[in-house]
């Protein structure tokens, strides 16, 4: 069976049909929990079993606060929720912490919560079952994060995650066996390249440079712009990206692989 992947959100932001960080492979394992986790229907939501985080920024993890909300009491076993222990300490301490929302790691109660917090350190494989193999890579940003890749009998996909310049990305994807689907970030235009380098994010040009690390030529499946730089990201991406495959990404996309 091929693998599916659906895009719930992309955006670098929130605004009428934008959505942030969050996709859903084969129904049931959820790539980051931003604000598209909210245009799943509460049976789909149901349906996901693992959730695997690249980092702790609120855009990123904001939609399992209230998934796990809608689920209290609907599931019968724990979702398990994967991540680096510093980005699980991040989400424990200030968004379950019974302050900011629920601990719902102790909820209905400690022997059975409706979340189940699974450290994945940085290389560590995850057997997803059906094949599928996922583990994450370091990259660079503002707090701890890692890319993500997916492999399976029937193609590669990586997620860069958010990230800024640097080797451990691209060596941990030259090092895979092949890679089919790369969804990278490109979160400000080339006018904002010193936000971008303070942020930890790339510009169309830097992304451009970089990218003749990368080995393999996979189809990039470009993410995060910011709300109301697409247009601009898109025409610098069509002067600097010339001889790759590559999409702008949008809520809603399936791709198949």
């Amino acid at each position: 069976m091929p693998m599916r992947i659906k895009i719930l959100g992309c955006s670098g932001g929130v605004g009428p049909s934008l959505r942030t960080t969050s996709l859903l492979i084969d129904d049931e394992i959820l790539i980051d929990a931003g604000t598209g986790v909210g245009d799943l229907a509460l049976s789909q939501m149901r349906r996901i079993r693992h959730v695997v985080l690249s980092h702790a920024h609120l855009d990123h993890v904001c939609g399992l606060a209230f998934m796990a909300d809608n689920l209290f009491d609907l599931i019968d076993s724990p979702i398990r929720v994967h991540a680096s222990e510093a980005t699980l300490s991040a989400i424990r301490d200030h968004i379950f912490n019974w302050k900011i929302w629920p601990d719902f790691s102790q909820l209905p109660n400690p022997e059975q919560p409706l979340l189940r917090w699974e450290p994945l350190p940085v290389g560590q494989r995850l057997d997803l079952g059906e094949q599928r193999v996922l583990h994450s890579f370091e990259v660079l940003h503002t707090v701890p994060a890692v890319g993500l890749a997916v492999q399976s009998p029937t193609g590669v996909f990586a997620f860069s995650g958010d990230t800024w310049a640097c080797d451990s990305l691209w060596d941990a994807l030259n090092a895979l066996p092949r890679l089919d689907l790369l969804m990278i970030e490109i979160a400000f235009p080339d006018e904002q390249e010193e936000l971008g380098a303070a942020s930890k994010h790339f510009t169309p040009s830097l992304l451009a440079r970089e990218l003749g690390k990368l080995r393999h030529r996979p189809q990039l499946l470009l993410t995060h712009h910011k709300p109301g730089t697409e247009a601009l990201i898109q025409r610098q991406c069509a002067a600097l990206l010339v001889g790759w495959n590559y999409h702008h990404l949008e809520s809603g996309e399936i791709f198949m692989l």
